[in-house]
């Protein structure tokens, strides 16, 4: 299955649940990042962690499909 095929393919209701929850973490990672006052290193530090976190639970849950078919036998 290519990319395209997996990305159209239904994806389950916890991994839906799972991808908003990543989205909201991106978003909490850049208004920590955007912010227009001066916060400490280490909160700043952990608004870039949180965005790329998000981002990639984001990512992940979009590519998990319903589809049971190994193509790992052919």
């Amino acid at each position: 299955m290519n990319i395209i095929k997996r990305v159209k393919t239904p994806t389950p209701k916890f991994f839906k649940v799972l991808r908003n929850i990543g989205l909201a973490l991106v978003a909490v990672g850049g208004t920590i990042l955007a912010a227009p006052i001066a916060l400490p290193i280490l909160i700043t530090t952990a608004g870039g962690y949180l965005a790329v976190a998000g981002g990639v639970i984001s990512a992940v849950s979009q590519l998990t499909t319903t589809e049971e078919k190994s193509n790992a036998s052919k």
